[in-house]
């Protein structure tokens, strides 16, 4: 057992704890000695456990003192799990429909007590490639991310409220400093971890390495990431982070959360929608080519941004006389002049989801984390040229994403640079 208490625990030990915690055992009913357990971490950096009882389910997931699939050798913080915990709570608090509820947080174990997404929920990113729609994901999503960033965004707080949250948030620096690495340095350097399909892409991930203009514009975009405190994100929404049945969206993992820039959650889910629109030719078969599919994942596209704009800005209308002070009322005073400043903010937060949506796509492709919508393909040659034409497209949208002025160019581009 470590000095501070922590000890990693296996599925004889948790029976134990589990007994020992009523916040726990009350949820999944007596007798508790035939208690079923399944390991099912196959993320990065924790153990996840399934537990069901007589009566009731749960899972917990305790956060390691170092990067799971790496091994010892990369150490990381257990502190993540308060951040992930905390942000649980905030989020469900907030969007409390999308967000599992949390029913044990233990600082000292790094483990974190919620509610089991019970099947038929399965990770988004499998249903992508097993090419299965999802006629709710945009409404969700769009509520879930309209939500949690304009509460905790000054639109909202006041500066006070805001800058002791930050405060608080900037505790999480590992985590942020691990985005900061794998998003936006190693992929533009020679990097061990660095990984890509070769010899098909050595080419195309060397081209990455020496595009000086796409460096200017990942400087950038790392600058804001690392500076601009927002609101509090999610700071890895992809599409392994989120849970979906037909009528279910529920966002897991938030153990990335910060006070960052919102386009960063928003370009995360895009561009994770994006990388699984390049990867259906992979996937196609025979009796289907996934042609409408990848109609779907447009449309899906083109609605997640426009719901979300739609309802930020109903809820900035809504609130725009509250406690907020980033636009004061006594200065923003007239009807011209609030359109104006919301204009304007969308604008900038179009353009910022476009960067980092296109940044996240690239890392994926020549970084040291890939996605198994396109690792799942199981021919290389093919993969590489699924991905060969994400990574262009990628390449383009981070250089070129103030020149597009609403979701549907981006749709006409993507439509463009595939047919």
């Amino acid at each position: 057992m470590a000095s501070d208490g922590f000890r990693p625990l296996d599925e004889k030990s948790l029976v134990e704890y589990i007994k020992a915690t009523p916040s726990l055992s009350s949820k999944l009913g007596n007798p508790l000695d035939d208690l079923q357990i399944k390991e099912v971490g196959d993320g990065n950096l924790n153990f996840v456990y399934i537990v069901i009882g007589h009566s009731g389910s749960l899972v917990i997931k305790q956060a390691l003192p170092y990067i799971r699939c790496i091994g010892e050798s990369w150490p990381m913080t257990k502190e993540r799990a308060y951040f992930e915990a905390i942000t649980l709570k905030e989020h469900g608090h907030l969007c409390p429909a999308h967000v599992p509820e949390v029913y044990h947080f233990d600082r000292t174990m790094s483990l974190i007590g919620m509610r089991y997404l019970e099947p038929p929920h399965i990770i988004l990113r499998k249903g992508l490639i097993a090419g299965i729609e999802y006629p709710l994901l945009a409404e969700h999503i769009s509520e879930y991310m309209a939500r949690t960033l304009f509460f905790t965004s000054l639109l909202h707080r006041t500066t006070t409220e805001h800058k002791r949250a930050v405060a608080e948030f900037c505790g999480n620096v590992e985590l942020c400093r691990l985005t900061e690495q794998v998003v936006f340095s190693d992929p533009y350097k020679v990097s061990q971890y660095n990984h890509w399909t070769s010899p098909y892409l050595d080419g195309d991930a060397e081209a990455v390495r020496e595009d000086n203009t796409l460096k200017l514009e990942v400087a950038e975009l790392k600058s804001m990431f690392c500076e601009r405190a927002q609101a509090l994100i999610h700071g890895d929404l992809h599409t392994g982070s989120v849970m979906v049945t037909r009528d279910s969206t529920q966002v897991i993992d938030p153990e990335f959360a910060f006070y960052g820039p919102m386009g960063y959650d928003v370009g995360a889910f895009v561009g994770n929608l994006i990388l699984a629109f390049f990867a259906q030719d992979g996937h196609a078969d025979p009796q289907n080519d996934r042609k409408a599919y990848k109609d779907w994942i447009l449309r899906t596209i083109d609605e997640t941004w426009n719901l979300f704009h739609k309802k930020f800005t109903a809820l900035w209308d809504k609130h725009k006389d509250g406690s907020g002070e980033a636009y004061l009322p006594e200065i923003y005073n007239n009807p011209q002049l609030q359109l104006l400043v919301k204009q304007k903010y969308m604008k900038d937060l179009f353009h910022d989801t476009l960067g980092f949506g296109a940044a996240k796509m690239i890392r994926r492709i020549v970084g040291v984390a890939h996605v198994e919508d396109f690792e799942s393909i199981t021919d290389a040659g093919y993969r590489a040229d699924c991905e060969r034409r994400a990574l262009d497209f990628a390449k383009m949208l981070l250089k070129e994403r103030r020149k597009f002025q609403g979701i549907a160019d981006v749709i006409s581009a993507i439509q463009k640079v595939h047919t």
